[in-house]
């Protein structure tokens, strides 16, 4: 009988040591800490520099304009002459990202589609090198993008309308948008609860692959707030002064961006921003003799909203349906002979891989100017196009 107990009490204190082992082997294998620092702490793979990345896009279009002796470019034939309809090749651009080590790399965009025309200050985009200390503090020099507006955020291929703003271009004209050599300083923190992103950056203020035509430069600024991480609710301010031929210029903006869910697979965002600022490459383009008014009577006026709907659809090879349609009010030179150019963009956009991976763009750009002028691109216009994008991812 004692034998038999002694038995017993044997097995169960074997399998009280089975059970015990296995909670052990079981915490300790489910214990995040400890796989946490073995495999990622103190176990991390050695990372390999340089580390290459290639992308790009590709955009070609049907176009079409509907308005009689108006060519695709906009331009007005008063004899009846010019391209009416004409398939084309708005981009290709092939993009490097190479990153020379953790904290440095350098980014290269070329985009093959401007030999088309002189290339002499197109096809080099970007061209520049950014050292990251940390989320806080980024330096970039070269040819770049300044950080002044939304669309400057953000590649062309992604854009909710067919291409940029109006405004953008015309800013872009005069330093302040598109593409500058210089050097900036980015970055974000919070404040508080608030997530703000900054960028500050000095160019020559005359365009890409061109070297300083004057001594004078741009300095711009952006600040962005993230208001409500909910619906992505961004509001943003940027400004800019600078010194052309020895003349004083600025330009100063404001935007906002919200999504906001409609349904189960539906929403609703939009874009706006609002920009002027001195309108420095129409004065200085006109002969001294000629010229009316001074540099600050040449001020450009600009507003705009994106608003765009999203359906999703969900499958492999069809992600979702787009409505938008942008609105823009562009004053070129709102203080003398002022001729005020609104543009809607009505479109319809099919995404057939994520991200803009593949979609088709159908749509109208219809210009309505406040006086047309005969022989010129100042002229109302009802272009039609239907682009066919792919991305390089």
């Amino acid at each position: 009988m004692k034998s038999f107990k002694l038995r017993i009490s044997q097995m169960a204190y074997g399998c009280l040591c089975l059970i015990s082992g296995a909670s052990f082997a079981q915490e300790v294998q489910n214990d995040t800490i400890r796989v946490f620092e073995e495999k990622i702490v103190l176990n991390a793979p050695e990372q390999k520099f340089p580390q290459f990345k290639v992308g790009g896009v590709f955009q070609g279009r049907f176009l079409n304009n509907f308005k009689k002796d108006v060519d695709i470019d906009g331009l007005h034939h008063s004899d009846g002459s010019g391209t009416h309809n004409s398939f084309d090749i708005k981009r290709m651009r092939v993009s490097m990202n190479a990153r020379i080590s953790e904290n440095l790399e350098v980014v290269t965009l070329v985009n093959l589609a401007d030999f088309k025309q002189d290339p002499k200050t197109k096809v080099l985009e970007n061209a520049y090198a950014k050292y990251t200390v940390s989320r806080y503090f980024q330096v970039t020099v070269g040819q770049f993008r300044p950080l002044f507006g939304m669309e400057e955020t953000y590649p062309v291929d992604i854009v909710k309308s067919i291409d940029y703003s109006n405004s953008y271009y015309l800013f872009g004209t005069n330093g302040w948008t598109s593409f500058q050599i210089g050097a900036a300083i980015t970055g974000s923190v919070d404040l508080g609860k608030i997530p703000m992103s900054y960028g500050v950056s000095v160019t020559n203020g005359n365009g890409k692959n061109t070297t300083a035509s004057d001594d004078g430069k741009h300095y711009s600024s952006r600040l962005l707030f993230n208001l409500d991480k909910k619906h992505n609710f961004n509001v943003g301010i940027s400004g800019g002064i600078g010194e052309v031929q020895k003349e004083s210029v600025y330009a100063v903006g404001v935007e906002a961006t919200a999504k906001f869910p409609i349904a189960d697979r539906w929403c609703l965002d939009f874009q706006t921003e609002a920009k002027q600022g001195t309108n420095h490459s129409a004065f200085f383009s006109q002969k001294p003799d000629v010229r009316i008014g001074q540099l600050d009577d040449y001020l450009m006026k600009s507003f705009y909203i994106i608003p765009n709907i999203r359906y999703e659809v969900g499958k492999k090879h069809f992600q979702a349906i787009e409505f938008a349609c942008r609105y823009e009010y562009l004053d070129a030179n709102s203080k003398l002979n002022s001729n005020a150019r609104q543009t809607w963009v009505p479109m319809v956009s099919l995404e057939f891989l994520k991200n803009y991976g593949a979609r088709i763009q159908m749509g109208m750009q219809i210009d309505n100017f406040k006086q047309s002028i005969a022989n010129s691109k100042t002229y109302n216009s009802n272009l039609a196009f239907i682009q066919l994008q792919c991305r390089l991812q």
